[in-house]
């Protein structure tokens, strides 16, 4: 038995290794890893459960395996207590730090909504037994667990496509997105793009900096020639950096930066704030354009209310898709529930 769970668990490496070898940039490289990672799981219980006998002699083996056990369920029970302080916390800390504005209130509402499903709907759910209450009950708990379960593949995925084991790619361009100034001023985030994307120059000295931004509201001067400025300061001759002055979105910052590419089959690089990088690679794809990405990093407490806002953005650009999941699920429950 234990052979034929490391088939399939060596069969889950190699869609695994090769959906990151062909193209990461899609959610299933998180499913991929996470399957992968349950048939490793079912592997290792089959052979200890071969195993056995030899464990059966071995006393401080089988307490550090209890231990274990005792951990991994212990994380399983306590993780939606966790998940909810964590992110009702870190609301809190946005709202100090950054003042109370829709944007800024996503971290706390997702804990609360979380909240709310976890202790009352239950609660609800067993007040009654007519049809109607329990019907909606079970589509309201499809809809919370599907997207608690993309929320966790998409920050898979999200953490895969950040990890590199190298900076030297040969990139012939490296796209530092825009990310909004203060007058004429770059902000700390995106001071810190512009950084990652100097340190990536430092490795990459055939490449050129595209600066990606046009002029906003409340901007004196196109973001991409504030974060020209910028890099010049920090020593980069002003021969390896392109602006591109029209975009106003991360979609319109990939589209135009493509066209000063002058190159066939480029290698390109794209440089955003960690957090919002996965949506950028998807939109990348979108466009044709092959490129891999690096993120910068900024604040925690931001990260994880920025990182809500991403999330959005993404049901946002796949939206169709999730409706046809959820409808079919709705349409199974009405079929269950509606003829009793």
């Amino acid at each position: 038995m234990w052979q034929f769970a490391f088939l399939i668990f060596f069969i889950s490496v190699c869609i695994f290794a090769g959906i990151m070898l062909y193209d990461s940039r899609t959610l299933w490289s998180g499913a991929s890893f996470l399957i992968m990672m349950i048939c490793l799981s079912v592997f290792l219980l089959l052979v200890l459960y071969q195993c056995s006998e030899w464990l059966a002699a071995h006393d401080l083996v089988i307490g550090i395996l209890i231990v274990i056990c005792i951990l991994a369920v212990s994380s399983v029970v306590l993780f939606p207590t966790i998940l909810i302080l964590v992110f009702f916390i870190e609301g809190v800390r946005v709202i100090r730090h950054e003042g109370i504005k829709p944007t800024n209130l996503l971290s706390m509402l997702f804990s609360v909504l979380l909240c709310i499903y976890l202790v009352l709907f239950p609660v609800i759910g067993n007040l009654g037994k007519n049809t109607f209450g329990t019907m909606l009950y079970k589509i309201i708990s499809f809809i919370a667990v599907y997207i608690l379960l993309l929320l966790a593949v998409y920050s898979l995925s999200a953490v895969l496509n950040l990890l590199h084991l190298k900076k030297k790619r040969n990139a012939d361009y490296i796209i530092v997105l825009g990310a909004g100034i203060i007058g004429s001023r770059v902000t700390p985030l995106l001071a810190a793009r512009i950084e990652k994307g100097i340190e990536l120059l430092r490795y990459n000295p055939n490449a050129v900096l595209i600066m990606s931004g046009g002029q906003g509201s409340g901007e004196d001067i196109p973001e991409s020639k504030a974060m020209a400025d910028y890099a010049i300061d920090k020593g980069v001759s002003a021969e390896k950096v392109i602006l591109e002055q029209k975009s106003v979105s991360t979609e319109e910052n990939l589209r135009f930066s493509r066209e000063l590419i002058n190159k066939q089959n480029p290698q390109i690089i794209v440089v955003t704030t960690a957090y919002h990088m996965l949506r950028a690679l998807i939109l990348a794809k979108r466009q044709g354009i092959k490129c891999v990405g690096f993120g910068a990093k900024t604040k925690w407490y931001f990260t994880l209310n920025a990182f809500i806002r991403e999330f959005v953005g993404y049901l946002s650009l796949t939206w169709k898709k999730h409706i046809i999941m959820i409808g079919i699920n709705v349409c199974i429950v009405i079929a269950v529930y509606g003829f009793k």
